[in-house]
């Protein structure tokens, strides 16, 4: 049966293309949702991205119809700006004041009373991305739904960068004799590109081996560096995954890297580290490009004092807390001084970095996850020839209003780039900064 879907502001903020994700059935915008977008217009991040386009396309479907009578889209469904079925008798005795929330609530409320009241009535559903409008929804006797076809992974299933996989004794060591071995070997388990094989002898607990599959997805590989032999600029990996991720970071055959993990694990010290050494030891770049957005991306720095420097830094305060650990400073205001003379490190925000071309840089973008599609996008097509970039982040740690560990712009490249030659990747499971930061990262939510 045909539904009725009645979209939240949210929605459209977070997805304009979201009026043609509900196939056949009819899709209703209150008018109070039209006004709530033009007040974001003018905005110069993302949301006002996005309202602006909601309005060009609003505009362009005016083309075809009237806005107050259904319209149908192109691949099915209709759309309707519903003028009407702004009463608040309905809720004036639950919801006392007649907020923008509390209008759209009643839109839909109205539309389901009068869709009950036919005899083959159409079932009607708040759509929004607001937890406590479908709190709120729910109490009144309406269907409230998220949206969750901008998703791009639907349960916690996201891609972790390797695989555990228990061998006899004679297969491992038939690897470590001939540094690779016949993925078909495996039972034909399904592989990506670069990812990982943690290979674990079913018959001798002290046996094991550590392989990565080649980009043919045919072989699996003994690693190309050696991380025993010498730490990197004084870091070494303390554990699978960090081995994991070194390998993945000082690989020049690999452009584009993505490493989650939750507080501690390592991050942004590891891709720190292999930035350094490969552009201040090994020469393979020509400087070391460090960002993290600014929450939410693009707003203005104004209200913080001092010149532009001064204003980043306490956004940037991370970045120097763990390169003032590799330069092993002790003195306040040593590491300024040191990046100064070195000029070959550039810390920066990533309001500065749309219509940038960036060639021959490592680059590193730290909390990544606060980052849209769009602005990912944004991101990677700046990257310039003989670069590499490394994205990373913690899904868990969401700070901006319309994400979530399942639609963000880290999960998206994690997800989009898997099946890829030129991209790896690493989930880091364990903690390494201490072992209470460690613990209060499990047991605190």
């Amino acid at each position: 049966m045909e539904k009725i879907y009645v979209l939240d502001t949210n929605v459209l903020l977070q997805d304009p293309y979201s009026i043609f994700s509900f196939q056949d059935n009819e899709v209703i915008i209150p008018a109070v949702v039209l006004e709530e977008v033009d007040s974001k217009k003018r905005y110069m991040d993302e949301i006002g991205r996005n309202a602006r386009q909601v309005s060009r396309m609003i505009d362009s479907l005016r083309e075809t119809g009237k806005l107050h009578e259904a319209i149908p889209l192109e691949h099915g469904g209709s759309i309707r700006i519903e003028l009407n079925h702004r009463s608040f008798h309905q809720l004036q005795e639950i919801f006392v004041e007649k907020t923008n929330d509390n209008r759209i609530l009643a839109v839909a409320k109205n539309l389901s009373l009068e869709e009950h009241a036919k005899k083959n009535g159409r079932k009607v559903i708040l759509v929004s991305k607001d937890a406590l409008v479908r709190v709120k929804a729910d109490a009144i006797g309406l269907t409230a739904e998220d949206f969750l076809s901008d998703r791009v992974v639907e349960v916690d299933d996201l891609y972790h960068g390797f695989k555990e996989m228990y061998e006899d004794a004679g297969m491992i060591k038939a690897f470590y004799e001939n540094g690779e071995v016949d993925i078909k070997s495996f039972g034909g388990q399904a592989y990506y590109p670069n990812e990982f094989a943690l290979m674990k002898s079913s018959d001798k607990k002290s046996v094991s081996a550590l392989g990565m599959v080649d980009k043919s997805r045919n072989k699996i590989k003994k690693m190309v560096f050696d991380q025993d032999s010498r730490p990197i600029w004084g870091i070494k990996a303390r554990n699978v995954q960090q081995t994991m991720a070194l390998e993945l970071l000082l690989r020049s055959d690999i452009p584009l890297v993505t490493l989650i993990g939750r507080a501690g694990t390592g991050k942004t010290l590891l891709a720190l580290a292999a930035g350094l050494y490969q552009t201040e030891d090994l020469c393979l770049y020509k400087k070391l490009l460090v960002a993290r957005p600014i929450v939410p991306v693009g707003k203005d720095l104004g209200f913080l004092p001092g010149e532009k420097e001064e204003k980043l830094r306490p956004w940037m305060q991370p970045i120097f807390d763990n390169l003032e650990y590799l330069f092993d400073t002790k003195k306040k205001g040593e590491i300024d001084a040191i990046l100064a003379g070195m000029n070959s490190i550039e810390v920066e925000a990533l309001t500065y970095i749309r219509g940038r071309s960036i060639p021959e840089q490592f680059i590193i973008i730290d909390e990544a996850q606060n980052l849209t599609k769009h602005e990912v996008k944004t991101i990677l097509t700046r990257v310039g020839e003989k670069s590499k970039i490394v994205l990373m982040g913690d899904p868990e740690q969401i700070d901006h209003p319309y994400l979530d560990a399942y639609n963000n712009g880290l999960t998206y490249v994690v997800e989009k780039f898997k099946d890829e030659a030129i991209s790896g990747h690493v989930k880091l499971l364990k903690g390494e900064r201490s072992g209470l930061a460690q613990l209060a990262a499990e047991i605190l939510t």
